[in-house]
């Protein structure tokens, strides 16, 4: 059966400073063991710099680095990045493969007590994407808080989120991901940064890999960066599915 090797990336990001965050991130992959799947947080390359004008400006690099490490690594390699779109601008996750091909998805919920939607441009599609036999359901940060949007129509097998989670509200962060596992019968796979933002706002880490059954199969350490690797067994998750099958007893509902 399948397993799925990912390493999740805990790091710090300095403010509008791409060459920088490039360089961190090379140095903790340093010697990093065989993996299919590298995950950065959200907005990795600039922080999440969304009021700033020229920060989109950063994307063709970005995506470039992203390109050339799915290529030195031989993995996938997928982080979000702020990107024109329209008169604002779009939070972009990027699914790197090595042989080139790029898939993306735009991040669904912006938070209004920010005014993030007048900086941000609202994503569309729910993305599903092909992994050696894993599928993986794409989301980044506040997505995280709409269940709806998440609910496993049994088309996933692993849900992953990237991003920039306040330390003020990391409890939520560490309860809502386990409940999405539990919920949806999937591994939850999610990556967050450490250190201030250029607006003052604190993270304190908190990346994991979560089970089926809502426990840690991994956590990294807070406060510091780290690469935290693990391997995830798809027999194991869908024997739990076939020994309980919640699934049969789910609503049916359509997203407008």
């Amino acid at each position: 059966m399948s397993t799925l090797t990912v390493a999740l990336v805990q790091t710090d990001i300095s403010w509008l400073d791409p060459e920088s965050n490039f360089a961190r991130i090379r140095a903790l992959l340093a010697n990093l063991p065989t993996s299919d799947l590298i995950l950065l947080p959200e907005t990795f390359a600039t922080g999440f710099a969304v009021k700033e004008p020229a920060v989109s400006s950063q994307n063709d690099k970005a995506l470039a680095f992203m390109l050339e490490l799915a290529v030195e690594y031989g993995a996938v390699v997928a982080g979000s990045i702020l990107v024109e779109q329209q008169d604002k601008k779009a939070n972009r996750l990027f699914w790197c493969q090595p042989d080139g091909q790029v898939q993306t998805y735009d991040k669904r919920h912006l938070f209004c007590l920010g005014n993030e939607g007048d900086y941000i441009v609202a994503g569309k599609q729910r993305k599903v994407f092909d992994l050696k036999g894993f599928r993986i359901l794409p989301q980044i940060c506040y997505d995280l808080r709409f269940p709806v949007f998440q609910r496993n129509r049994n088309d996933y097998d692993v849900m992953i989120n990237v991003a920039n989670w306040p330390q003020a509200r990391r409890y939520h962060w560490d309860t809502l991901l386990a409940a999405r596992a539990i919920e949806n019968q999937c591994f939850v796979l999610g990556v967050n940064r450490v250190g201030k933002d250029g607006y003052g706002t604190a993270h304190n880490g908190g990346t994991v890999a979560i089970d089926f059954k809502g426990e840690p199969l991994v956590c990294a350490a807070d406060e510091l960066s780290s690469v935290t690797q693990v391997t995830l067994q798809l027999a194991d998750l869908q024997s739990y599915r076939q020994q309980f099958p919640v699934h049969l007893d789910a609503d049916s509902f359509s997203l407008a």
